[in-house]
């Protein structure tokens, strides 16, 4: 194929589809570039079927450091595993490309998109979409696009939209939405916000439907250049007789699935198919068609469950349309933690646990992106056994990865500054049970978990996830969903937000004709949805705690000139260090001279801010200080007024009378008061003795004089016209 090239602008950002040059041998490679951010983007289509009962679609999103010019950090100085960003990225290509493809589409696709260059202005994750879209269409996939992602921004200034924003433009919005899918319908919708009202949203929602469009229209300008030959290929069709004898089981399905406790209705399904298989297939049947048996039998259970909410309202735990699961609500959990929180949904509960730390103890991200790190944290856990099964444990998945992430974008914009708040922050939430919405429920058990701490949120969030069951013209919408309607669904609609408007959204959809409109009532009953929560949560918590726990650290922030940070910090951190060693208490020093210091017990905090206030005092005339005598010399003693200040008392100054020696009256390691009396302009400070002593008798004079004559050195260098006795001279010559 020779190389072909499509270059056009949208929406005042420039953009590039290329084909034919690179990465020959796969089905289909696209180079793809929003300004001179570009991605390699290719996607490979296996030659056979494969026997599973789902689709066999993998996406791998691939961040080189190269990229920005950077090598990456570590002992091997090469990528490892997916970054945090990385796992979320793949995840968004995943979503709206996964629905494209047929039903009974076997061979296995994979979808690889590579860094080439990042340039920090504009973002690569959103043109991946559209490179994965075009190279599965430049390679003849059997796949439903064009598709394409747009990333929504908002001008806070002018209320105006901004389509795929720079970083830089990203930063001045108070939205950040991102929604994929076709000229005809919505796949997915990821947003982020800052208490964004409904109406807002959806007007972003359909500015975002009218820019993919726009870009659906240039890829298809692009790919009718390519004109790719179509793959051959074959849709897995099942044996008919299969869904013939599995078919007349339908009321036992809808008997089955009436139960409210999750395991229960579980065991009554699986022991139906069991005897279906036992009594309708042969072992021969089922060895050969075993694949096509568990599919159907699946499709079985969701016409069923999909039957009896559209035709009754009726869902299998007996609830109405928009009724919320029986909710446990427990701030405060458990002991000598930061903060905690219990929140039970139904059958779905979440125990989230809040830790303070200094601001250092911040999450540093070796990623192609520009952010270099991120003081709140949110991180979620889906072990086994909370769904009651057996399994192993090791490094989050990318469905943990993900409701994690989710979870930090809803509580991110309540989260107070760090000049208010000088602390990091990371919340883990630990899922005990789940039988859906466990990342609402997380959210919500977060909340509570912040509030607990004492961390001073500006408003409590809550979430909960939408459902929608869509068979021909008739639609319903499912509050707070639970896992079978989630998998046997047609969307998996998640809100967050304050009683102020959204925070988070997340939405993956399954049905074709998914509208705005449907958006529209789906986000006004989670509106609904939402305050019940919240109203509840605030009846156990009405409002974060007025004091941390006695486990937290107590930070207290100061601020020294710049040019004292070296003395606080002293040669090779030896002051610094020596300070934390004897109060106990943690120093973070920044540039600027913020300095924060923390300590769990307050007197060790205080010992260390005074000491270090020590450091950097600078005495003023009129100061009394109680210092040490350090160094002695002929014409006085040096006194230590701060740790990095001392002072000269002169002789003089040191008793009344005469004083003929320092060690007559002052030894090393006294420890007098002293009253700053002078302070000349290159810091030199003088002191006084505000209670002098009486001189000792007999003290004696052994200065060394400053003269070199003798007479000089008999009466201690001081010049009379007299000599030294007193007496008149005697005139050399008379007259």
């Amino acid at each position: 194929m020779a190389k072909i090239v499509e270059s056009f602008e949208l929406y005042g950002k420039q953009y590039r589809f290329e084909t034919g040059e690179l990465a020959k041998q796969a089905t289909g490679a696209v180079l793809v570039s929003q300004g001179e951010t570009t991605v390699l983007v290719t996607a490979v289509v296996s030659k056979e079927e494969k026997n599973y009962d789902f689709f066999p679609l993998t996406v791998d999103f691939i961040e080189k450091m190269y990229a920005v010019g950077r090598i990456p950090g570590g002992y091997l100085k090469r990528e490892a595993r997916p970054s945090e960003k990385g796992t979320l990225t793949a995840r968004m290509i995943d979503r709206p490309i996964r629905t494209g493809f047929p039903d009974g589409f076997k061979r296995e696709v994979h979808v690889v998109a590579t860094t080439f260059v990042c340039d920090q202005v504009n973002q690569p994750d959103t043109i991946c979409i559209m490179g994965a879209s075009a190279a599965l269409l430049a390679g003849g996939a059997p796949f439903d696009g064009p598709a394409a992602c747009v990333r929504i921004a908002r001008n806070t200034e002018t209320g105006e939209f901004i389509v795929n924003p720079t970083f830089e433009e990203q930063e001045q919005s108070d939205l950040e939405l991102t929604i994929a899918g076709t000229a005809d319908y919505i796949s997915m919708v990821e947003a982020g916000a800052k208490e964004v009202s409904e109406d807002d949203m959806l007007a972003a929602m359909t500015f975002g439907q009218e820019a993919i469009a726009a870009f659906c229209e240039k890829q298809a300008e692009f790919i009718a250049k390519v004109n790719p030959e179509p793959l051959a290929y074959d849709l897995h069709m099942a044996d008919p007789s299969i869904a013939e004898r599995i078919n007349p089981y339908y009321n036992k399905m809808a008997e089955a699935l009436k139960d409210a406790d999750k395991q229960a209705r579980l065991l009554k399904v699986e022991e139906l198919k069991a005897t279906i298989k036992q009594t309708e297939f042969t072992d021969e049947e089922l060895s050969m068609w075993g694949s096509d048996i568990a599919a159907e039998l699946k499709s079985l259970e969701k016409h069923a469950m999909r039957t009896m909410v559209i035709e009754t309202g009726e869902r299998v735990d007996g609830r109405a349309t928009d009724e919320i699961r029986p909710l446990f609500i427990v701030p405060g959990y458990l002991p000598r933690v930061h903060g905690s929180g219990l929140f039970q949904r139904g059958q779905t509960q979440v125990m989230s646990i809040c830790t303070l730390g200094m601001l250092n103890e911040w999450q540093r991200l070796d990623t192609i992106d520009p952010a270099e790190g991120k003081r709140y944290m949110h991180q979620y856990n889906f072990p086994p056994y909370c769904t009651g099964e057996t399994g192993r444990m090791g490094a989050p998945k990318r469905r943990e990865v993900g409701h994690g992430a989710l979870a930090e974008k809803a509580l991110r914009p309540v989260i107070p500054s760090e000049d208010d708040f000088p602390y990091a922050i990371r919340v883990v939430s630990e899922v005990l049970e789940s039988n859906g919405s466990s990342s609402m429920a997380s959210t919500c058990a977060s909340t509570l978990a912040l509030m607990d701490a004492g961390v001073p949120i500006s408003h409590p969030v809550s979430g909960i996830a939408m459902g929608l069951i869509k068979e021909g013209d008739k639609t319903v919408i499912l509050s707070d969903i639970q896992g079978l309607e989630d998998f046997l669904g047609d969307m998996d609609f998640k809100v967050c937000g304050t009683e102020n408007g959204i925070t988070a959204l997340q939405m993956d959809n399954k049905a074709r004709g998914l509208s705005v409109e449907i958006l529209a009532r789906a986000l006004a009953q989670a509106k609904e949805g939402r305050a019940f929560i919240l109203k509840a949560m605030l009846e156990q918590i009405p409002e974060p705690r007025p004091e941390l726990r006695d486990t937290a650290p107590r930070i207290e922030t100061i601020h020294i000139p710049v040019d004292k940070i070296r003395e606080v910090i002293g040669t090779g951190g030896k002051v610094v260090r020596g300070i934390q060693d004897e109060t106990g208490a943690q120093i973070e020093i920044l540039e600027d001279g913020t300095i924060h210091i923390a300590a769990v017990e307050g007197p060790a905090g205080e010992a260390a801010k005074r000491m270090i206030l020590d450091i950097v005092k600078e005495p003023e005339v009129g100061e009394i200080y109680n210092g040490e005598v350090i160094g002695i010399k002929d014409f006085g003693a040096f006194i230590k007024l701060t740790a990095s200040k001392d002072g000269l008392l002169h002789i003089s100054r040191m008793a009344n009378g005469r004083v003929g020696r320092v060690e007559d009256v002052l030894n090393l390691g006294d420890v007098i008061e002293v009253k700053v009396i002078d302070v000349d302009a290159n810091g030199k400070i003088s002191l006084d003795r505000p209670n002098k002593p009486d001189a000792p008798a007999g003290s004696v004079d052994t200065r060394r004089p400053r003269g070199g004559a003798e007479d000089r050195r008999n009466n201690g260098g001081n010049r009379n016209r007299g000599g030294g006795n007193g007496r008149t001279p005697r005139r050399r010559h008379e007259s």
